[in-house]
């Protein structure tokens, strides 16, 4: 027996499962037998007493889970931090061990009352004194682990438990003697088993299976190469024995129905810690401000929901609410992460929400020159969609060329600060750069609660995917927008493949261009070779459009074309020959409407026109949209999301396309003036033309 190790146990007099407070416990109040528990203790009980001293606390009648003493606290030396229980149904135990520890002379920490912190069951020391291993996410919050390091002097790891049945660390997780580590990755998220890869070396890491976590196996008691735990499997001795450790099984079922096992029934009152280790700042927090229609428009919850999903934690510190139905509200929050670069990844995604850093915290951006052409600094921060300043020597600065994954650069003439977005290939060297998230806020519209309820004739905008929808009443909205934007001079550009040709729609595209509906016409190859096709040829894909049947030899018919364009020069010299006289790009040459055709490598050909520089149509996408109120995006995946990619918000976008994970994918880009419709784009197309019609011509008129 080593007199140097103690335990401190709590015999289970009054122990049952009385209420729910894990997973474990669902299904089994009061199926617990008593006899039974009380032998399976004793049993551990006495096992553990061949191997060290154990010592007993009274169990108090009413708190059936004092049993697990791992939750009293966490000890090291003569100094405890007593633990804050998250559910009611424990927190009466607290004062009981409280008065225990102070009995034998502990100094006794207390954590503020609404901060949970349950002990060594979410806090695991180093076997060999290194440091300390807190975990949080279900019982204990990530802000009570700087109190634990300044308190017990000791560098804190912070983990997040991600699955509900591992509720507290101890029951996924268990150091062992020699530096060796029992543990399930399928409990963390992927930064916390990137934090164990990179303090225990591969050779001491014992990764075990989802079988034995839900028979407790991490829930062992390690005391030199002995482990005691309620069940492990054959495979999993055979690992522990083979790098010297002996297991002995003590079956802990009874108390397996309320979410514990050996560990959770004792906590270690002697543990080791090196000399030279001392505390570290084991979280980074930041304060924020909110303002805006938090609750109605759910921002509030999608900020904290966020926070949370990403590793991090939160406390409200102050909110006040709008009063009136106009009146906006306003918090200020404080966000914890376990490190830097979560809080970066947090803080970027607080930003776009319209976060920013309370006014007595303001800061400006960080900024870094750029040392190699075409690379920005490390850490810089990436664009989004969302209108951005940033702060520059105190004021803030409108971003200019907003577009989604570029970085901010910033340069300065005189007085005069110029701050824009720009692809990383397009950094020019002694430009600066922004880096990090400080000094960063986007600028979101705050509509009024009317205009947020009321049913406008645009408002399926902020609808999502429409699968369901009727298509013709979509369309009919679509309609009368583009109508107002016509009227009023503005900028509608299109994106389209090929298919709005294979499926009859080249008439309609061509009308809407004819009638000044259109404004710039985005695609790729294919589409302009398809449309010329059916132009000069009547087929597309050497399909006859009139009959639906494949021509003879008509699989050539693209082949010709291009050649027939290519001897012209390109597609206006062949519109000024009188060769190419209806479809399309004969309607874009017509009436100077601007196009772009992006090449790829499966191009034929090319069309004389085609960009086959991939940079160059890019930089030409980008220029031909700049000013569009509106986007349709008709059957072209690769064009779509390219395109999206390059808009800011605030640009309606339409996306039709028969396969909803397009629409989907553009939906997700995070735009909240945005629509998918999922219906063939020739259905859609030509009935956007006849709903036009009505709104244009006489009744009983057509123009098609």
């Amino acid at each position: 027996m080593s007199e140097s190790i103690r335990f401190l146990m709590c015999p289970p007099d009054h122990y049952d499962v009385d209420y729910v407070i894990n997973p474990w416990m669902e299904g089994n109040i009061h199926k617990s037998s008593r006899d039974r528990a009380v032998e399976q203790w004793q049993k551990l009980y006495y096992t553990l007493k061949d191997h060290a001293i154990v010592e007993l606390v009274e169990p108090a009648k009413g708190w059936p889970d004092m049993v697990f003493t791992a939750n009293a606290g966490l000890l090291l030396d003569k100094t405890v931090v007593l633990s804050r229980f998250m559910h009611p149904e424990r927190q009466g135990e607290e004062p009981h061990f409280k008065a225990w520890f102070e009995q034998q002379g502990y100094t006794v920490h207390e954590l503020p009352q609404d901060l949970p912190f349950e002990g060594a069951g979410d806090a695991l020391l180093d076997r060999e004194g290194r440091w300390l291993w807190a975990g949080y996410g279900f019982r204990s919050e990530l802000d009570s682990h700087p109190y634990i390091a300044k308190w017990l002097d000791i560098e804190v790891l912070s983990l997040r438990l991600i699955d509900n049945r591992f509720y507290h660390l101890d029951t996924c997780f268990c150091p062992l003697s020699g530096g060796y580590l029992l543990y399930y990755p399928g409990a963390f998220d992927a930064y916390s088993n990137h934090l164990i890869e990179g303090r225990v070396p591969a050779h001491k890491r014992i990764a075990i299976a989802e079988a034995d976590a839900v028979n407790f196996a991490c829930n062992s008691v390690n005391i030199n190469s002995v482990v005691v735990m309620n069940k492990a499997s054959k495979d999993l001795k055979q690992r522990m024995t083979e790098v010297g450790f002996q297991v002995i099984e003590t079956p802990l079922t009874e108390f397996l129905k309320a979410g514990g096992a050996a560990k959770c029934l004792t906590l270690r009152t002697t543990e080791p810690v090196l000399e030279d280790v001392h505390a570290n700042e084991p979280i980074e927090s930041r304060t924020i401000r909110m303002q805006g229609h938090l609750l109605d428009a759910g921002i509030m919850n999608r900020a904290l929901d966020l926070v949370v999903d990403n590793g991090g934690s939160f406390k409200v510190l102050n909110f006040d609410l709008g009063t009136e139905r106009q009146s906006t509200s306003c918090a200020d929050v404080k966000v914890s992460a376990p490190s830097h670069e979560v809080m970066e990844d947090i803080m970027s995604q607080l930003i776009d929400l319209g976060a920013v850093d309370r006014p007595q915290d303001e800061r400006d951006a960080l900024l870094e020159a750029v040392i190699q052409g075409g690379v920005a600094p490390d850490d810089f921060y990436v664009t989004t969609i969302y209108p951005t300043e940033v702060r520059i020597d105190g004021e803030w600065v409108r971003v200019q060329k907003q577009r989604m994954d570029g970085a901010i650069a910033i340069t300065r003439t005189g007085d005069n600060i110029i701050a824009q977005c720009k692809l990383l290939r397009d950094l020019e060297v002694a430009e600066e750069v922004v880096v990090g998230v400080e000094g960063i806020r986007t600028v979101r519209k705050q509509d009024s609660r009317e205009k947020r309820n009321k049913s406008q004739e645009f408002s399926f905008m902020g609808a999502g995917v429409s699968s369901e929808r009727r298509v013709e009443l979509v369309v009919e909205q679509i309609a009368w927008e583009l109508r107002q934007i016509r009227d009023r001079g503005g900028k509608v550009a299109v994106t389209a493949g090929p298919v709005v040709i294979h499926t009859g729609g080249s008439s309609h595209l061509s009308w809407l261009i004819r009638e000044g509906y259109v404004q710039a016409l985005l695609g790729g190859n294919a589409i302009a070779v398809h449309d010329i096709e059916q132009s000069l040829m009547g087929t597309s894909l050497g399909v006859d459009m009139s009959k639906g049947v494949p021509v003879q030899g008509g699989h050539r018919h693209h082949l010709k074309v291009i050649n027939a364009i290519r001897r012209h020069g390109n597609i206006a010299k062949a519109v000024e020959a009188g060769i190419l006289t209806k479809g399309v790009m004969y309607e874009c040459v017509q009436q100077n409407v601007p196009f772009c055709l992006a090449g790829s490598i499966r191009d034929d050909g090319p069309l004389p026109d085609t960009k086959m520089d991939l940079i160059d149509a890019q930089t030409e996408y980008s220029r031909l949209i700049e000013g569009t109120d509106m986007i349709l995006m008709l059957s072209t995946m690769l064009h779509s999301i390219g395109v999206g990619n390059m808009t800011p918000a605030g640009v309606k976008m339409v996306c039709v396309d028969i396969n909803p994970a397009v629409v989907t994918k553009l939906s997700d880009r995070g735009s909240v003036e945005s629509v998918g419709v999922v219906t063939d784009v020739g259905l859609f197309l030509s009935l956007l033309v006849r709903q036009l019609e009505k709104l244009t011509s006489p009744i009983g008129v057509t123009t098609i």
